[in-house]
């Protein structure tokens, strides 16, 4: 058995969304679940401990960045990525193609592989299908990206085409050098911008060769919402139903409700924890700008209908004059928060499939959080 698999539990008869488990080396998780993103083996001003509190136990870790520092070799000494964090529970790595594609503007695609310069130090680098799985390996995650190509969403058909294949050519590759396949599942990336055929094609060939559950790449880079959405109602219909089924890079709460609707299990953003280091939080009643004038003299809980360890414990006043003194605990608490506020929006998420009415929890949500204006 792979060292990752999906069980199927319920099916919504309202939207046709899926409620599973997941199971991994490092603990079983209900699905729909949101991964909080530690990029650099961490989640950005987090302890472990709460990042525990804040996440459902699953996070995931970047690739590219830990490849350049500290190094993966070195993290392999570690004992893998989890013990180097001190993280106890399951962690996913991309495959640093995305990261390639989208930070290194001089760079050179060939058959081998992308050849680019590091982001800061403008220095020479290569990054293959093989280099890349050989780095997941070195992090020990439970679960690792294929390396793809991350074409523009509105590329042109042949482009998209040529991509295409290479990203199935790299993901044949990647699979073939997998060293730890019973430690680490492996999933294949689908590719194809905007081209419903392309898509399809993509996901047929990547089943071909075989992986232990399917990712959706190249969404939420540009194209409209309508866009995103009509895509993935596409491929809900004809992806594997007993693998697991990825939406990369996708976090705002209106997007985790429609995706899971769109039968998506997993997905991860670094947007929450982003927003809040800039002053931004989610709250029931939709987003909050914490440095705003009127929070000054606010003594009124950040959301009166969160139960998190922020809003039981401080005000809207205090944040506020956190942030724009621009102390570190103003990012810390508001990161905290924010992932907190997905965690219950997932956990509503699940319930809601398991009593068949997404669709009533979504549009109760959409009113409440001012969607619909």
């Amino acid at each position: 058995m792979s060292a990752v698999w999906y069980e199927l539990k319920h099916t919504c008869k309202q939207t046709g969304a899926r409620y599973g488990i997941l199971h991994t080396p490092h603990g079983d998780f209900e699905t729909p679940i949101f991964m909080p993103v530690g990029t650099k083996a961490t989640v950005k001003t987090l302890l472990p401990e709460e990042i525990e509190e804040v996440s459902d136990g699953l996070i995931l870790a970047n690739t590219y960045h830990l490849w350049l520092q500290p190094g993966d070799e070195l993290i392999a000494k570690a004992g893998g990525v989890g013990k180097f964090m001190n993280w106890k529970h399951a962690l996913l790595t991309d495959s640093g193609g995305f990261q390639v594609f989208s930070l290194s503007h001089i760079r050179k695609i060939t058959e081998e592989g992308v050849e680019f310069r590091h982001h800061k130090s403008g220095e020479k680098l290569f990054l293959s299908p093989e280099k890349s799985i050989e780095i997941q390996n070195h992090l020990g995650a439970d679960i690792m990206m294929s390396f793809d190509e991350c074409p523009p969403y509105d590329a042109d058909e042949a482009y998209l085409k040529q991509s295409v294949d290479r990203t199935i050519r790299w993901a044949k590759r990647g699979k073939d050098v997998h060293r730890f396949p019973q430690k680490q599942a492996l999933f294949g990336i689908v590719q194809g911008g905007g081209n419903k055929n392309l898509r399809k094609y993509c996901l047929e060939e990547l089943m071909k060769i075989g992986f232990d559950g399917y990712s959706i790449g190249g969404l939420s880079v540009g194209e409209s919402k309508e866009e995103m959405y009509d895509m993935l109602a596409y491929l809900k219909t004809i992806l594997p139903t007993n693998q697991p089924r990825y939406l990369m890079g996708v976090g705002s709460p209106d997007d985790l409700i429609i995706g899971s609707i769109h039968g998506i299990d997993m997905f991860d953003c670094v947007l929450p924890s982003r927003n809040a280091r800039h002053g931004t939080a989610f709250t029931s009643y939709g987003k909050v700008q914490v440095k705003n004038s009127s929070l000054k003299e606010d003594f009124s809980p950040l959301d009166p209908e969160c139960d998190c360890y922020v809003c039981k414990n401080f005000t809207k006043s205090y944040l506020n004059h956190l942030v724009k003194s621009e102390e570190i605990l103003g990012m810390r608490l508001l990161t905290y928060h924010n992932l907190a506020f997905l965690k219950k929006i997932m956990a509503g998420i699940r319930q809601a499939i398991k009593e068949d009415r997404l669709l009533d929890f979504k549009n109760e949500f959409f009113k409440k959080f001012g969607y619909e204006k």
